[in-house]
């Protein structure tokens, strides 16, 4: 009997031993499994992120950046060679950057250094440089008066017509009329300068490499050429000029202008006025568009603090609402 009842207990502390030894098992098992579903979610996660177009779009902007300002700072990259058709000499020397008084954000063009500058353009530079895209109504308010600038227009005889009979007739510049061209055309003006076509100066500034100071470097670096380096008849030599040679000769000399306003007519002096006034040419909206642009600035920065005061009031209440959770009661017996 005692024999009977030993051997029973025996199998069931066995049976026992054995469920246990199953639930420490199957328990292990699923927090494995929880610990191998919560790391792949993670690196699933992470996968995805790396795989977004969102990354991959900031990855390719933060290269090309990274690209495009190593190559503003140097010059070209370390790692790729460079190709020329020509050499690097012939692009011309690289010209030095200078002061200018309107180049910072806030800065203005220098009106008296435009009008002397339009005054070295009438007297040298009109001889053989068009400025089609100035009227005369354009320096009013800028450089010169209302009747200076009137004046300055009836000084020159425009063709007009026809009239009642048919025929065209010459009549005094008004203030919409443009400045006149010193050529009647591209051929005469090719022929009065051996061959060489001068560019048209309203847009000089922004069609060279440099701007302005490729311009003033231009015109105050003629010199006589190296040992070594031959010029053709007719031709000049300047560093700064693609190639060295150059169809244009020196024409700024100390004293060649006598400034209304009593400035020393140097040969910096002139051409540092007559760049300004071209510069001016180029943009006459300058002046205009940096003014706009400070009042925009200033209109956008004061809707931008008061949009996030605005939002910031109106989601405050929601934002700090505390939100509590309250279990139901556990009624031991139900």
């Amino acid at each position: 009997m005692l024999s009977r009842l030993s051997s029973g207990a025996l199998k069931r502390a066995g049976s026992l031993a054995s469920s246990r030894s199953t639930q420490i098992l199957s328990s292990s098992r699923s927090t494995a499994v929880r610990f191998a579903s919560s790391s792949s979610s993670a690196s699933n996660a992470f996968e995805a992120f790396l795989g977004s177009r969102i990354t991959l779009a900031g990855a390719t902007l933060f290269t090309a950046g990274t690209i495009a300002w190593y190559s503003h700072l140097y010059g070209s990259l370390p790692f790729l060679g460079e190709a020329h058709a020509s050499h690097l000499s012939d692009e011309g020397l690289h010209p030095t950057h200078y002061p200018w008084p309107h180049d910072g954000f806030f800065d203005t063009f220098d009106h008296a250094s435009i009008r002397r500058g339009y005054q070295v353009y009438r007297e040298v530079c009109a001889a053989c440089h068009s400025l089609d895209r100035i009227a005369w109504r354009n320096l009013v308010g800028v450089s010169h008066t209302v009747d200076e600038a009137r004046t300055m227009a009836e000084e020159v005889e425009y063709q007009d017509g026809p009239n009642d009979e048919g025929e065209m007739f010459m009549r005094p510049g008004k203030l919409s009329d443009y400045m006149p061209a010193p050529y009647p055309n591209e051929e005469a003006a090719r022929a009065g300068n051996a061959g060489a076509l001068p560019p048209d100066l309203s847009l000089i500034v922004k069609a060279r490499h440099g701007g302005c100071d490729y311009i003033f470097s231009l015109l105050t670096g003629y010199m006589d050429p190296p040992a070594g380096v031959e010029i053709r008849d007719g031709m000049n030599y300047n560093p700064y000029f693609p190639g060295g040679a150059i169809g244009m000769a020196r024409l700024l000399f100390d004293g060649l202008v006598e400034y209304e306003d009593g400035t020393p007519a140097t040969t910096p002096q002139m051409a540092k006025d007559v760049v300004t006034f071209l510069n001016w040419a180029a943009e006459p909206e300058h002046d205009e568009r940096k003014k706009i642009g400070l009042k925009a600035v200033i209109l956008f920065s004061t809707l931008f603090a008061i949009s996030i005061y605005v939002k910031r009031f109106k989601w405050t209440v929601i934002k700090n609402r505390k939100i509590v959770y309250t279990p139901p009661k556990d009624h031991a017996g139900h």
